[in-house]
């Protein structure tokens, strides 16, 4: 039985002289949750609407369930759900009505799959009544999940379904995303929020239409190989002009109160630190070595990729 939900190989899709995405390459599990993680401008949207059949590829293919994404696109689109980045259902009409309506589409009904989406359309259920339009960011979401899960898709794509909502209702998309995962449905996700990374099965750090990586999260923090401290003050602005001028600095990225730095010595201690900190009038200093997050993975492959094109000019 082949365990491959989708086999990406080669994929290329230009705008004019922008190259949106530049020979993407990867194979994707039955049931697992991938995340595309990237900020705007990544190639995210793009490679999601090629395999949803909504563009056409320039160059390389994909085959999703078995299925050509050119050749078979109408069998794909039975097969899939989509959940754009925008809210796109019909303002006008009810949640309820909605959802009937996207039932109709895929020739089922909501008591045929209600099993399926009870969890998530159970939040907003009591508001059934309500127009799609009134609904406040975390019930638009979960409506906009409920149409893309009704007819029971094998694989289920959502176009950063986070950004704009509020950090109760993310929690709680997430938790929603593991239950699909349970029930054996393929769940691709794109965002730019680097903390979600760590959610998902298998994520592809991407920039610039290029997969920088593709890893487990836990395995593309363990490639950090740097040591990683976490260094405070009572001035964070003096502070990091002070380490951005430092002889030894190789990193120093503002991390909510604190910089996340990284030496260009491979011995250098925290003591060493503080008493250069210190040499330097800095006041109330701390230092501490911290695991690397997605995050400082993401600006340490950027780092690499900016590198590598000076060294080729």
């Amino acid at each position: 039985m082949n365990k491959q939900a989708i086999i990406i190989s080669g994929i290329s899709k230009n705008y004019g002289d922008i190259s949106a995405i530049k020979q993407l390459s990867v194979e994707i599990q039955k049931g697992e949750i991938f995340g595309l993680i990237g900020p705007d401008g990544a190639g995210k949207t793009t490679l999601i609407r090629i395999l949803t059949t909504l563009l056409l590829a320039d160059e390389g293919f994909a085959v999703l369930e078995g299925l050509d994404i050119v050749k078979d696109y109408k069998k794909i689109r039975k097969i899939v759900g989509y959940m754009p980045g925008r809210f796109s259902l019909y303002q006008d009409l009810t949640v309820e009505e909605n959802l009937s309506f996207f039932a109709s589409v895929f020739e089922t009904t909501i008591e045929k799959n209600y099993d399926l989406i009870k969890d998530i359309y159970s939040h907003i259920e009591p508001f059934k009544k309500r127009k799609a339009g009134d609904l406040s960011g975390g019930m638009k979401q979960k409506l906009a999940l409920s149409c893309a899960l009704i007819h029971k898709p094998k694989v289920l794509f959502l176009d950063e379904p986070t950004t704009g909502v509020d950090a109760v209702s993310r929690k709680e998309f997430w938790e929603m995303l593991k239950k699909l995962k349970a029930e054996g449905i393929t769940v691709i996700v794109s965002t730019p929020y680097m903390d979600e990374a760590s959610l998902c099965d298998r994520i592809a750090l991407m920039q610039n239409g290029k997969f920088m990586t593709v890893n487990t999260p836990e395995n593309i923090q363990n490639s950090f190989k740097k040591t990683l401290f976490a260094i405070k003050s009572d001035d964070k602005f003096r502070l990091l002009n002070d380490l951005r001028n430092y002889e030894f600095t190789n990193s120093v990225n503002i991390f909510g109160q604190k910089l996340h730095y990284t030496d260009k010595r491979n011995n250098v201690s925290e003591n060493d630190l503080l008493t250069w900190l210190k040499n330097k009038n800095h006041k109330n200093t701390e230092t501490e070595i911290v695991k690397a997050s997605i995050e400082d993975c993401f600006i340490e492959y950027m780092s690499r990729e900016q590198l590598a094109v000076s060294s080729r000019q």
